[in-house]
């Protein structure tokens, strides 16, 4: 299946240009029961106050290989290992009120267990990071409730089409 790529502006705050791009790997995780696993992370910061659901990830060290860096990611944030089932494809979007772009490479990923994680004290005391286990359906709903938030629609519309098209994936493979 063809890899996506979406270019998205940021229609929540007003553009007063870019200073920095960052390079991120994300991941939509899955198991043999057909669960999937997402970050729920509870924000109050300069995008104001909000409780999100996201995919698990972040940003690529330098010189690191995309898929080793959304292997570590997932390690870190989920205590999962996986096996990457394939890329996705990429969604580049904006946040004008941090003046950032980021080019999100996404994954399909397969957990093949669980262990410890290994979150840093900034996704733990500021953006108490959670795992998110759910359904399909359920997490399309939770990004659907999460909009009420001008970060939860820039979220949202950066993740539901590549969720969308993992389920594609999935679906075909099931055939």
């Amino acid at each position: 299946m063809e890899e996506i790529y979406l270019e998205l502006e940021d229609k929540e705050w007003p553009y007063t240009g870019t200073d920095h791009d960052r390079n991120i790997v994300r991941a939509i995780v899955t198991d043999d029961e057909g669960s999937f696993y997402f970050v729920r992370v509870e924000r109050d910061d300069d995008f104001g106050r909000s409780t999100l659901i996201e995919t698990a990830g972040g940003g690529v060290e330098e010189g690191e290989d995309l898929e080793d860096a959304v292997k570590r990611e997932l390690k870190e944030e989920l205590g999962a290992e996986v096996d990457i089932i394939c890329k996705i494809g990429v969604v580049s979007d904006h946040y004008n009120l941090i003046k950032r772009h980021n080019i999100n490479n996404y994954y399909l990923c397969r957990i093949r267990l669980f262990g410890d994680k290994n979150l840093t004290r900034q996704e733990i005391e500021d953006f108490h990071l959670a795992t998110l286990k759910t359904g399909f359906d359920e997490a399309l709903a939770e990004y659907e409730r999460c909009r009420c938030s001008p970060l939860g629609r820039l979220v949202a519309e950066r993740e539901m089409p590549v969720l969308k098209r993992a389920g594609e994936i999935l679906e075909k493979s099931n055939e």
